[in-house]
């Protein structure tokens, strides 16, 4: 049996985490001097209600090792024998270097357990991460080894395509999600910058006058790099306002010849205090 967990940077909803069988640790979000755990404390429709409001700008912190190993013995106990963690990027959180930790203490107290354990440094943000998530478990139902599904990993995370759009790059530039020079760029510009992942830090790679542009780019770009046998979904995600993320869903189903699922989700807390109000994202995998 094959047990598959994340930290909550994935963004993945509470039905496809129960649906797939997914645990997940959460990350802490520290505003206004209270500490929360992501999708445990404070949801993130409570969390874009508040933004605006708050005295101070918020800070995240990875979930500790202990975490990751809670989730670790109670899915032995439950008679799994394996287990693949895939974490956001190590560029971009300290959460894989954190799950690491905890593989490495749980084999300090059980040198001779044997139990197998992989992460993955995704290399992805948000919904990237949700994305290899969402596909392993599609393999894990398919029926494919552990050994299958860590190889699928590794040599394709690199494919998953990140498209990330906000609304002010203030939060990423605080947040260092994204480099000094492409921030700089977009703001003096005054353009909505498209983001992607380089590297597995966020940098901005095109930049469009308004929302309408930026969905035309998301579709047009779409359409040229996607890989039509690796891409049996897409995800679409967004912050505070649903109905941009419907219009990029809409779009896709009448202007491309897609005909697999494509997934609406919220953004998280831990993701949303890092691109703010106002985001829409897409991820699908790319031609090699």
């Amino acid at each position: 049996m094959i047990k598959i967990m994340a930290d909550s940077t994935c963004d993945l909803s509470t039905e496809m985490l129960e649906l797939y069988d997914i645990s997940m640790a959460p990350l802490t979000i520290n505003m206004d001097g209270k500490s929360y755990k992501d999708r445990v404390d404070i949801e993130p429709d409570e969390f874009y209600g508040m933004m605006e409001t708050l005295a101070e700008y918020p800070t995240t912190g990875m979930p500790s090792p202990a975490e990751y190993i809670e989730i670790m013995k109670e899915a032995i106990q439950a008679g799994y024998k394996e287990i693949l963690c895939i974490c956001m990027s190590s560029g971009t959180s300290g959460a894989y270097q954190s799950a690491v930790l905890a593989k490495d203490y749980f084999y300090e107290e059980d040198p001779n357990s044997p139990i197998k354990i992989h992460i993955v440094d995704s290399k992805c943000m948000s919904h990237g991460s949700g994305w290899l998530l969402i596909k392993s478990a599609l393999l894990r139902e398919r029926g494919a080894s552990f050994e299958e599904i860590i190889e699928f990993n590794e040599k394709y995370k690199v494919n998953v395509k990140h498209f990330l759009s906000v609304d002010d790059l203030d939060h990423l530039i605080k947040s260092g999600r994204l480099t000094n020079a492409s921030a700089f760029i977009g703001k003096i510009l005054m353009l909505k910058p498209i983001m992607t992942m380089k590297d597995g830090k966020g940098a901005i790679v095109a930049k469009e006058r308004g929302r309408k542009k930026v969905l035309k780019h998301y579709v047009e770009e779409f359409m040229k790099r996607n890989d039509k046998d690796m891409t049996e979904f897409v995800i679409i995600g967004y912050t505070s306002d649903i109905k941009v993320a419907e219009n990029l869903k809409i779009k896709i189903q009448q202007e491309t010849d897609f005909s697999g699922d494509i997934y609406i989700m919220q953004m998280g807390v831990s993701v949303g205090t890092h691109v703010g109000l106002g985001a829409v994202s897409m991820f699908f995998a790319e031609k090699r």
